[in-house]
């Protein structure tokens, strides 16, 4: 029998399960909530706009989209963003999935803390982000239903989530400063990790080796 949570459907697939398996036993408490809360907010603005993500995919990829900030998945130094994609890319091309499915999880991933463009994009890749913005801060949370949204909650406590979610951040970059640059988690070191300025694109033009 399918999971449901809020009457939101969580797909019943080998991958799902193997995937929500891998999360809890890798990841924490904190990520594994959120990243759940993070399909089921996706799920409630497909409904609102009208569009179909799949739901399988669109699990996925909230499943892995902070993965990164915990674990190297690679062997370079790269945004935790990419080291996430590149993760759920491998383990949905390990369980069978098209070329074209992972692609579409590695970019709604690798894209969910990019302003502006994953609402242009294929329904996945849009309430993946969107269900990220709700979570993390709040976006659309007035217009939902109070009920749907506790129960959610239920399941999925918040705990103290704005103060542990900052310091998951800190712990998860802090040791590769560089690769915020240009994005918003350059504000999460900024604010919280003594020393750190962020290098700005004006400096970098006008301090570029060009003479003008």
């Amino acid at each position: 029998m399918a999971e449901v949570i809020a009457g939101l459907e969580i797909p019943g697939t080998g991958a799902v399960a193997k995937a929500t398996g891998l999360i809890q036993e890798t990841t924490s408490p904190l990520i594994y909530h959120h990243s759940r809360r993070v399909f089921l907010f996706g799920l409630i603005h497909a409904q609102r706009l009208a569009v179909e993500p799949d739901p399988e995919l669109l699990y996925l990829a909230a499943l892995f989209h902070d993965t990164g900030l915990l674990t190297p998945f690679s062997d370079v130094e790269q945004r935790f963003e990419v080291d996430g994609a590149d993760h759920a890319r491998r383990f949905l091309l390990e369980q069978g999935f098209s070329s074209a499915a992972a692609d579409t999880v590695w970019t709604a991933i690798a894209l969910h803390t990019t302003p502006g463009i994953p609402g242009r994009m294929s329904p996945e890749i849009a309430t993946t982000n969107l269900g990220v913005l709700t979570d993390v801060l709040g976006l659309g949370l007035a217009g939902m239903d109070r009920d749907q949204v506790d129960e959610i909650l239920a399941v999925h406590p918040r705990g103290d989530f704005k103060n542990e979610f900052l310091r998951a951040f800190v712990d998860g970059l802090e040791h590769r400063p560089d690769t915020t640059n240009g994005t918003v988690n350059s504000d999460v070191l900024e604010h919280f990790v003594p020393g750190f300025r962020r290098t700005t694109t004006v400096e970098r033009i006008v301090g570029s080796p060009w003479p003008s």
